[in-house]
């Protein structure tokens, strides 16, 4: 499972989609999203309801404590709305320690409202924990000893009988509408493989629950079964965090493949650099490294996986290949390059790829003083290896290379070695 955060207005269009499908009764949510590139006319057009309603917004960018930070303007017209954005869009603040530029709004009927209540449902390893408040809002915190929980086994059905626990000190006029409410809330986190979905508060307006604010975060994992539900789904960098080129390519790439492509940079100036095939495995280098005390050291964190062709593979070898060696400073460096044991992957074919890529940038690779480090196991991993191993002699370049005789964490070991190594 990988928890994916995803926008608010994106959470509130899901919740909004579906929940009448769900449960056979309509949510009256509306909400639109406004970015850099929105024109507020043909905004209008799409959504009517901003021209005649009293509206509130808020940056939508996978930060909470909004309102205590004094990013929500309550009962606004159009026209303030777009000066609130036009004077905040674009520009830095610092959340949670994360400093970032906020790119995106969500606009909304603003709802006059009485009581806040709170819904926050968590997938856990072996069921769901569903928490429920009539104290919600920003004071939740303060207010914790007011949230129950109860937890639901996989594959136990949520009853009136499991959530009485939940509801039990309401009136009786809005428990069965509000139990309700939750139970269909339930049964669509289920549906679209939500693994975390808060509330904090929805409201009940004209009896009915409507969410005022809310975060969400996807199972991305589930993304083919779930393609046609979630429609035009963005999965968001963290706040603070943003794409340099060579990821923002990388990630062009991964989005245009059946494979998984991945690249992080760490350090731009750490010397000791990874290519690893396969989720687990680059953890593994990741970690070692980092428990070898070295993290600082780490230049990035890399997998491919999924059997990428040797065209993908090449691109993103040249990526990696130019990080690891820029500015090069005369120390030595290393890169690690292969994984754990493939089940299906072409091991000779996919070094091909990387062959292909460290004899372009033989010039690049001696500049820096690199050494490489070569360990891999799985179908055709002797060609492979004996690939590696002759390129090595063919360019000069040092490259020491294993099969799976040897240790992923062997070879982190020998990686910074090398780079601590009298010059």
């Amino acid at each position: 499972m990988a928890r994916k955060k995803i926008r608010e207005y994106d959470s509130k269009r899901l919740l909004k989609e579906h929940f009448k499908r769900i449960s056979g009764r309509q949510l009256p949510i509306q909400s639109a999203q406004v970015t850099e590139s929105t024109d507020f006319n043909e905004l209008v057009e799409k959504e009517p309801w901003l021209s005649s309603s009293k509206l509130v917004v808020k940056p939508d960018m996978l930060f909470g404590k909004r309102g205590k930070s004094g990013l929500v303007a309550l009962n606004l017209d159009l026209a303030q709305v777009a000066a609130f954005v036009k004077e905040r869009l674009g520009k830095e603040v610092t959340m949670g320690g994360c400093k970032g530029p906020i790119t995106t709004f969500i606009v909304e009927p603003f709802i006059p409202h009485k009581e806040e209540y709170y819904l926050n449902i968590v997938s856990e390893r072996l069921g769901c924990s569903i928490s429920f408040s009539e104290c919600g809002g920003i004071e939740i915190e303060e207010n914790w000893d007011k949230v129950k929980t109860i937890f639901i086994p996989t594959g136990v059905s949520l009853t009136s009988e499991t959530c009485a626990e939940l509801v039990a000190t309401l009136p009786l006029e809005i428990k069965g509408e509000i139990e309700e409410f939750i139970k269909a809330v339930y049964t669509l986190f289920q549906d679209l493989d939500f693994t975390f979905l808060e509330m904090n508060p929805f409201a009940l307006v004209d009896g009915k629950p409507y969410p005022l604010d809310m975060r969400g975060e996807l199972d991305d994992t589930a993304a083919f079964k779930n393609f046609k539900k979630w429609g035009s789904i963005e999965f968001p960098m963290p706040f603070g965090r943003v794409m340099s080129p060579t990821e923002s390519f990388i990630h062009g790439l991964d989005e245009k493949t059946s494979a998984s492509l991945k690249f992080t940079v760490l350090n731009p100036k750490g010397r000791i650099w990874t290519m690893v095939a396969g989720g687990g495995a680059s953890v593994i280098y990741a970690d070692t490294v980092g428990d070898l005390g070295y993290a600082s050291e780490l230049g990035n964190y890399a997998e491919y996986s999924g059997a990428p062709n040797e065209e993908e593979v090449l691109q993103y070898a040249r990526v990696v290949i130019d990080c690891a060696t820029a500015d090069p400073d005369g120390q030595k460096r290393a890169l690690v390059i292969g994984g754990g044991i493939a089940n299906f992957t072409d091991v000779a074919a996919t070094f091909n790829g990387i062959i292909r890529a460290l004899k372009e940038k033989e010039s690049r690779l001696k500049a820096a003083r690199m050494s490489i480090y070569v360990r891999r196991g799985g179908p055709n991993y002797q060609r492979g290896l004996a690939k590696m191993r002759a390129v090595g002699e063919e360019l000069g370049v040092p490259i020491e290379v294993y099969g799976p005789e040897a240790t992923m964490t062997g070879i982190c070991k020998q990686a910074i070695e090398c780079i601590t190594a009298a010059a």
